[in-house]
């Protein structure tokens, strides 16, 4: 039988609350499941200790550069794993069904798991920077370091718009699958481990094609490395791509309610 998606009117004097419980509880429920938690949170400054720092020990350069591109890399997994896996359950429990008809704001579930996205990205950047600091030698102007900590954060609307996806479309025990043959690779494809000059010439052809790569380019413009393309259009293209992927997501979202 199918179910009628109805929302509930909020008043503007109400919808505050909803906002903030919605988030409060993303955050318990991240809280609650340290199996997701943990790796997503220091499974980017691992991998920046090891290849960033320990391999290129006493090259400042090398930390400075890899220390931007990681700052973008530990955005993607708590994007992608927070809506890719965590909607596709949700949804195939008929969680999305039950708050539809719940008396909350349309927008309180999505903006929760951007919140708690955005807020795992800026914890991971905080713990990236300390190391950088202290470990690799990097030194950079207070404006740079903000720009970077807002590319880093920012860069979760569009992995989660990609996220969303997945999640709208994918079962729960296929989402996972979908979320790694994604993450992993288009990080590696996308210069965030290392240049891609070290790399095959047609891998940095194709990399335009990846959000991460773009989001890697104004990562690197704020760190003031060598770089291509502007950043308006950087950031057009990014736009573009997260709108098209919301309205992805949307229709496979009302067809699942």
């Amino acid at each position: 039988m199918n179910t009628i998606a109805i929302s509930a009117p909020a008043s503007a004097g109400g919808s505050l609350p909803a906002y903030l419980l919605e988030a409060k509880y993303e955050f318990l429920r991240l809280l609650r499941t340290p199996s997701f938690a943990v790796p997503t949170l220091m499974f980017p400054p691992l991998f920046f200790l090891l290849f960033g720092l320990l391999l290129n020990h006493g090259n400042a350069g090398a930390a400075q550069y890899l220390f931007a591109t990681y700052s973008v890399f530990g955005v993607i997994a708590p994007s992608l794993f927070g809506f890719g896996v965590a909607v596709a359950i949700e949804r195939e429990k008929g969680w999305l069904t039950l708050k539809r008809v719940a008396p909350m704001p349309p927008g309180a579930y999505l903006l929760a798991k951007l919140v708690m996205a955005m807020t795992c990205a800026a914890i991971i950047y905080l713990i990236l920077a300390a190391m950088a600091y202290t470990l690799g030698g990097v030194r950079l102007p207070l404006a740079q370091w903000l720009a970077l900590g807002a590319v880093s954060v920012g860069g979760a609307l569009p992995m989660c718009a990609l996220g969303l996806i997945i999640g709208s479309r994918a079962n729960a025990s296929a989402a996972p699958a979908f979320v790694n043959l994604i993450y992993l690779p288009m990080s590696f494809l996308s210069g965030l481990w290392m240049p891609l000059s070290m790399l095959p010439h047609f891998l940095a052809q194709v990399a335009p094609l990846w959000p991460a790569w773009h989001l890697g380019q104004l990562a690197l413009m704020t760190t003031g490395q060598a770089t291509t393309g502007s950043i308006g259009g950087h950031l057009l293209w990014l736009a573009a791509f997260t709108a098209i992927c919301f309205a992805i997501a949307r229709r496979g979202l009302a067809r699942a309610g």
